[in-house]
């Protein structure tokens, strides 16, 4: 056996984090990087976000710049994919038909968009959205304006893509099986201002409801019949209902699943030398004592390092406060903390929702365990020490502009 060969399979942002990684902390054996796509590695939230509205570059949006691989000795194959794993000969098999060894096998494969069954939808016209070309394709689609879009989903990502496609100048229509965008994730008091201020830039909204059929023309899709029957135009569909983890080589491989590859706080799967990071690991996270498995791009980048450090011996563990943010329109949100903690928690509002610049916490148990800042600066640093420190606050004190999130924090 190559007992110094770290095998990466999946070629998105945790995977490059681990081998960059590997490489800042000394490690000198051979790196391997096996990609699906012909992409090397790239970054997920511009694709929905500054790639697609034409604000970054292409260049932009690769984790590390072209020549990093080559530069540092990393074996980068792309349009490759890693079909099979025996953790107990320590071997993978290729989609080429190559086999290759391993010391410490890293499992990076993500996730694939959630695919609906609807009668259509092998129509010219609807897409998923989950990759660069993905990106591409819809960028493309909607840059010149006046089509009638209709996106299916109403969570993060189909929020965003409707955002993109109204500031195209296209007519665009949402469907959700929530009465109010989001209000899963943030409730329906938060959910539904991000519904207000997409029906300020001209999104129509058909909630609670589901699409029944995608209808065409000559091949190409014309409209979207909904569950109640209505029928709307459409010249382009997106289906955005979310992800499933890939653990398709897991399964095979023999790891424990549930609802993903499950880890341990330093992301060791149920096999010896075998690790999963990014969003296909449902990890343990020392703070709630809880299994998580994140989608978002703080999650791949700190379980990159987290793994790459833990297959060298090194004693870390993926501990941090979980994070992620969104732009549409004129809002910038970014979230931090632990959604099962704040399940069913009436969130306290610091400012106001009118002004669209404000502050929301959840509190579990007097002490904060989630918040958001909608167009706000310099608060996460002290946002993240109210939640990582459990530190019990004043509701009326946290609610207040004029007292300072640091004066929440003890000793000051």
């Amino acid at each position: 056996m190559d007992i110094e060969h770290i095998l990466i399979a999946g070629g998105g942002l945790a995977g490059a984090t681990a081998a960059k990684t590997l490489r800042s902390e000394g490690f000198q054996g051979r790196i391997t990087v096996v990609c699906a796509e012909d992409e090397q590695p790239y970054l997920r939230p511009p694709l929905s976000k500054e790639f697609l509205l034409g604000k970054a570059a292409e260049d932009t949006v690769p984790v590390l710049a072209a020549g990093w691989y080559r530069e540092n000795d990393v074996e980068l194959l792309l349009g490759e994919a890693v079909t099979a794993a025996d953790p107990a000969a320590h071997t993978v098999h290729l989609s080429s038909g190559a086999e290759l060894q391993y010391s410490k096998l890293l499992i990076a494969t993500g996730a694939q968009p959630r695919r609906i069954p609807l009668p259509g939808s092998d129509l010219a016209g609807v897409m998923t959205f989950r990759t660069f070309n993905d990106s591409r394709r819809l960028k493309e689609e909607l840059a010149h304006g006046g089509r009638n879009v209709v996106m299916v989903g109403s969570g993060w990502i189909g929020m965003e893509l409707a955002a993109a496609a109204s500031g195209y100048g296209n007519t665009v229509t949402l469907l959700g099986l929530e009465e109010v965008p989001l209000s899963t994730a943030i409730g329906p008091e938060l959910g539904g201002f991000f519904r207000s201020l997409h029906e300020k830039h001209g999104v129509q909204f058909r909630l609670p409801a589901s699409a029944a059929e995608i209808a065409g023309v000559g091949g190409n899709a014309s409209a979207v019949v909904t569950n109640s029957g209505e029928v709307l135009p459409a010249d382009l569909v997106v289906v955005a209902v979310g992800v499933v983890p890939d653990t398709a080589l897991a399964e095979a491989a023999g790891l424990d699943l549930r609802n993903g590859i499950v880890v341990d706080s330093s992301l060791r799967t149920s096999s010896p030398d075998v690790f999963a990071a990014g969003d296909v690991a449902n990890a343990l996270h020392p703070f709630t004592g809880e299994h998580h498995r994140s989608e978002h791009w703080s999650n791949a980048l700190n379980g990159g390092k987290v793994a790459a450090k833990a297959m060298l011996g090194q004693d870390a563990v993926l501990d941090g406060v979980p994070y992620f943010y969104t732009d549409q329109f004129e809002v910038s949100m970014e979230y931090w903390g632990y959604p099962t903690l704040s399940a069913g928690s009436i969130p306290v509002i610091r400012g106001t929702l009118e002004e669209g610049s404000f502050l929301a916490f959840w509190l579990r148990d007097g002490a904060v365990v989630a918040a958001m800042s909608v167009n706000q600066q310099r608060v996460q640093k002290p946002i993240k020490a109210l939640i990582s420190g459990r530190i019990p606050v004043d509701v009326g004190r946290l609610a207040d502009p004029a007292v300072p999130l640091d004066q929440l924090l003890p000793g000051t």
